[in-house]
């Protein structure tokens, strides 16, 4: 059973969260509380500023996007990506941390949690390879004294031809659609863990919250995302071959040494850290709660979009305790209906906030896996862990969804964690608890079968 602190905190974080969906349904009935740009969080968020510099191994920064909404990315990336790999590294190096890994596998993680299914940093880098924006170094003094608007934060080499490629997790925080932010503190150190035990670049999305922007809206940001990440790696291709061009006698212009792709306002449209770090390629898709909801959606549109997302590619994906509903109740909607945080009747005013009136079902496809018709069959649909806790009432449809994936051979193990509640892993209070740590590693440990390099599957 849960603790008696979890068991209070519980208590007291459902009534303020009942009072705050109440707010939210008088508010909705005005119709001027709709709002095509939207808000990404909320006043009573507390929120983590972006650092960009490697402080505690992770560097951050936020990108708005798009300009006729409030969408927008904040991109986590890992130190490791600053380290090229070493080509000299011998097969049987890796094996053996294969064979270990197993190990490990087979001991301590089957203690910690229950499975119905199938790191530390490199090494530290030195501040001198750290290079700014405008040239020198981001752990030394500033060229100029008294330069006090000098950005000293990470900036990559204009080279940047021998730089380490790294995956991408496209992550989508939870909230119930009413609440969450992707830059909140509990999610922005959620996100740097991840970072590190995956060594993956994380992009938290800030998708537009609920009553001022209803379904589809954060749907619809999710796959916006993952197009102009594309879109970003092909400007940055046009941007190398722009800075590679060459006059007819084969010399250079110094004029051409930095050219780069600008928008109407002169501003860079690419953006360096991706353009010089991420390997769209190996793409992961990681949602919390209702985030899992979006992130199912957007793996859809992805299988339907094909080779329109060249060269994004979504090799896997990551349900935690997704946000699934029905109307025909599970085992586990009527025996938990009121566990712990999120109950099911504060559950469905969320789904009320979410979804247009004229549209509210618990069948609808937004909330119901299991509805047929609803995109692409199953059997296209990637590798998918999912997350569930043993008091969760989500649970069941939770373990529904993944035996159908599983039925068209699609791997889809489920991780179920004893004596957890719903966001275990991802909530402020729980974040720093073993049984978090654990679901991190766990994580990390599947989700590297897919976007590893050949022989560095289990590179820690």
């Amino acid at each position: 059973m849960p603790s008696v602190g979890v068991k209070l905190y519980s208590v007291f974080f459902k009534f303020l969260l009942k009072h705050r969906l109440q707010n939210r349904i008088q508010s909705s009935g005005d119709e001027s509380s709709s709002d095509p740009f939207g808000v990404t969080t909320r006043p009573e968020e507390s929120v983590a500023a972006p650092n960009p510099l490697f402080t505690d191994g992770v560097a951050t920064k936020d990108i708005h996007i798009d300009p006729l909404t409030s969408l927008s990315v904040r991109i986590f990336l890992p130190e490791s990506a600053l380290k090229p790999l070493e080509p000299s590294t011998s097969a049987g190096v890796y094996s053996g941390k294969a064979r270990n890994l197993n190990n490990l596998a087979g001991s301590d993680l089957l203690i910690r949690r229950n499975s119905l299914g199938s790191s530390n940093s490199l090494l530290s880098h030195k501040v001198e390879s750290r290079r700014s924006s405008y040239g020198f170094n981001t752990g030394s003094s500033s060229p100029e004294a008294g330069s006090s608007d000098v950005y000293r934060g990470y900036s990559p080499s204009s080279s940047g031809g021998n730089s380490r490629k790294l995956p991408v997790m496209l992550q989508f925080h939870g909230g119930g659609w009413v609440s969450g932010s992707n830059d909140s503190v509990a999610n922005d150190f959620f996100c740097r863990r991840m970072a590190k035990h995956c060594d993956i670049i994380v992009l938290a999305v800030g998708y537009r919250l609920a009553p001022e922007n209803r379904y589809p809206a954060a749907y619809e940001d999710g796959f916006k995302v993952l197009k102009w990440l594309g879109k970003q790696a092909n400007l940055a291709e046009c941007n190398k071959s722009m800075g590679n061009s060459r006059r007819p006698g084969g010399e250079v212009k110094k004029s051409e040494v930095n050219k780069h792709i600008v928008d109407a306002f002169g501003a860079s449209l690419v953006e360096p850290w991706l353009a010089t770090h991420a390997d769209p390629s190996r793409c992961v898709l990681l949602g919390v709660s209702c985030g899992a909801n979006i992130a199912d959606y957007v793996a859809r549109k992805a299988i339907e979009a094909g080779q329109n997302l060249d060269p994004v590619k979504v090799v896997a994906q990551v349900l935690m305790y997704p946000f699934f509903i029905g109307s025909v109740p599970t085992q586990s909607e009527i025996k938990q209906a009121n566990s712990y945080f999120y109950d099911k009747p504060m559950c469905i005013l969320a789904w009320k906030l979410f979804l247009p009136e004229e549209e509210f079902s618990l069948d609808h496809p937004a909330a119901n896996p299991l509805v047929p018709g609803r995109g692409p069959p199953l059997k296209f649909m990637p590798p998918t862990l999912t997350i569930v806790a043993e008091h969760d009432w989500m649970r069941d449809r939770a373990i529904a969804y993944s035996e159908e994936l599983r039925k068209v051979n699609v791997d889809a193990p489920v991780l179920e964690y004893k004596d957890a509640v719903h966001e275990f892993a991802t909530l402020d209070m729980l974040l720093r608890t073993p049984q978090a740590q654990a679901c991190a590693e766990d994580i990390a440990i599947w989700a590297k079968k897919y976007i590893s390099l050949r022989g560095h599957e289990f590179s820690y």
